[in-house]
């Protein structure tokens, strides 16, 4: 199996036999979405914070929201007989700040460290739903369940928000806990960014540093089927600045996460 996490330049499909399923654009018309040589069954297309999540503020004129900006789509994946994975995809809030006026640039930097702080509100807010999601499919055994939760997460693998996707702490790979079970085996998602880094692997490259902020994260019935993870960023263009994605006819600024999975 390869699984590509969908990037911003997804363009929108609607649902047929090859398996594209479309998610729910945001206002740019960017959405997730998958795509497969067999159908795959729709098992949830969420846009909803959990319950228990308050809205969050994202203005200074304190509009508030409660909804994921692009949503996730979760599939029933079959690769083999008797085998089914749960699969869901995301694309979380991105960096790039948007100022009043739908202005990306300001020299009120205490307007900036407020649009940088409701920016972290919304991606957090938007990694706690997709926790949410990974509970359900996890479904309280992620060494009975096969799960996958990937997309582009807009951040680092030790960034605080994408961290929250992970579940207890500790046993992440590269770690001393890594070849140990405990109790939070059940619960946790590993995920696959320090085998991909110790390559040299990245998905973009912004202001001349290179980045790993599109992941895969798996479940702990996974882990021993993993034969491979890696980026494919031969001629990836770099991003000098924080900018709106370019046209859906541009090439991609981000570069394929892959993972083969063997059955």
């Amino acid at each position: 199996m390869t699984c590509i996490p969908a990037t911003n330049r997804s363009r929108p499909s609607p649902a047929d036999g090859s398996g594209r399923e479309r998610g729910h654009p945001d206002r740019r018309g960017i959405r997730t979405g998958f795509l497969s040589r067999r159908p795959l069954p729709v098992v949830e297309h969420r846009t909803a914070f959990p319950d228990h999540l308050p809205p969050v503020r994202v203005e200074d004129d304190r509009t508030m929201i409660k909804r994921m900006g692009r949503g996730d789509l979760v599939v029933r994946w079959s690769p083999a007989p008797g085998h089914t994975v749960g699969v869901a995809v995301c694309h979380l809030k991105s960096k790039l700040l948007t100022f009043p006026g739908n202005r990306h640039s300001t020299d009120d930097e205490q307007l900036r460290a407020r649009y940088a702080a409701y920016a972290l509100y919304r991606r957090a807010a938007e990694a706690v739903s997709m926790r949410f999601v990974a509970d359900q499919l996890l479904r309280g055994d992620g060494r009975a369940h096969e799960v996958i939760v990937m997309g582009d997460l807009n951040d680092e693998f030790k960034a605080a928000t994408t961290q929250i996707l992970y579940g207890p702490p500790g046993s992440q790979i590269g770690t001393g806990g890594f070849q140990d079970s405990d109790l939070g085996d059940p619960r946790r998602l590993w995920n696959l960014a320090p085998r991909i880094l110790e390559q040299g692997g990245f998905s973009r490259v912004f202001e001349g540093r290179k980045e790993l902020i599109d992941h895969i994260l798996v479940s702990r019935a996974l882990l021993p089927r993993l034969e491979r993870v890696f980026t494919g960023h031969e001629r990836l263009p770099a991003v000098d600045g924080a900018h709106p994605a370019a046209p859906h006819d541009s090439p991609s600024d981000h570069a394929p996460v892959l993972a083969v999975l063997g059955y």
